[in-house]
């Protein structure tokens, strides 16, 4: 087995604050991990959102690079991480897995479906694998397949996102896995850091708070959205992708959309949209964001952001 290219019982001492930034359609570029990583917290993008496989190849030399010339510089520099959707539906698949392979990602995150053999083809190269869940029995599954960790995507996380409160999902899941454990959902503050650590998690994901920086890339009005939105401008549906998600209420009505006339969870998606348009379409213009909104009130760079989030946890510790 070659040496791991994380050591994780370092790592949680050597982040300038215990972040994994969620990878986000469309909004995470190499701008915005590059910033994250330099800042200090696990930068993190998914392999589609580099639109060809040549692409993928190419934004990971980038990232590498401007990586490896900070650390000459004598910037420290936390992991980066590739997201991977393993559902059936994804064509590209084994193809951007063997992409990360080459380029041994320190981190790659698997979501939407079974990691299956991938956690064999990560850990080939030392890699570190950790999986997304909503509950429990797809936690034991995810750990059954071989990986490292787990991401416990709780209620009120922006896009995807389970309903199961943080309060219950993290301590049923720590009295049978004893690894490395990320809480996510509703996550905006440096405080927010400090509770997921007090409840039990290891690291914490935070997502919608990085949609509101400079580097995200995200339209203006998206970012805005989200200065102005608080947990009850929050839609829960599986509208737009068929899997339940939390969107920006008010960029579904900007959409032309009744959000009391939506699917709810656990219905089929059977909408008939009119002839004279197409079906909205997910991330691009319905938005999705957490219900940790409300207390999002600016939009800083990356750095002067995690500066901030890393004094507030600081201050919470002390306490």
């Amino acid at each position: 087995m070659p040496e791991r290219l994380i050591d994780l019982e370092k790592l949680y001492d050597e982040l300038a604050l215990p972040v994994i930034t969620a990878p986000m359609f469309i909004v995470s570029v190499p701008d915005l991990v590059v910033a994250e990583c330099t800042s200090g917290v696990i930068g993190a993008f998914p392999a589609l959102n580099a639109r060809a496989p040549d692409t993928l190849d190419g934004w990971l030399s980038e990232i590498e690079d401007r990586l490896e010339s900070a650390r000459a510089a004598g910037t420290y520099v936390a992991p980066h991480a590739v997201n991977l959707i393993v559902h059936k539906n994804n064509p590209r698949l084994e193809e951007d897995l063997a992409t990360v392979v080459q380029h041994r990602v320190p981190l790659v995150i698997t979501s939407v479906g079974k990691p299956g053999d991938i956690a064999k083809q990560v850990h080939g190269y030392g890699g570190t694998i950790f999986h997304d869940v909503t509950n429990v029995r797809h936690a034991k599954k995810a750990l059954e397949s071989g990986v490292d960790g787990l991401i416990l995507v709780a209620a009120g996380a922006g896009g995807h996102a389970g309903t199961i409160n943080p309060f219950a999902l993290v301590p049923e899941v720590r009295s049978f896995f004893d690894g490395p454990l990320v809480l996510s959902g509703c996550l905006s503050s440096g405080r927010a850091v400090h509770a997921a650590r007090a409840l039990g998690a290891d690291l914490a994901y935070m997502g919608t708070r990085f949609i509101a920086t400079e580097e995200a890339n995200a339209v203006a009005l998206y970012k805005e959205t989200i200065l102005d939105s608080g947990a009850s401008d929050i839609t829960y549906t599986p509208e737009f992708s068929g899997l339940p998600g939390n969107y920006l209420t008010k960029s579904i009505i900007n959409s032309d959309l009744d959000p009391a006339e939506l699917t709810l969870p656990g219905q089929k998606v059977n909408r008939d949209y009119r002839a004279d348009r197409e079906k909205p379409k997910a991330w691009s213009t319905i938005w999705g964001a957490g219900q940790g909104v409300g207390s999002i009130v600016d939009i800083p760079p990356t750095a002067e952001l995690v500066a901030r989030l890393k004094t507030e946890y600081d201050t919470a510790r002390a306490r």
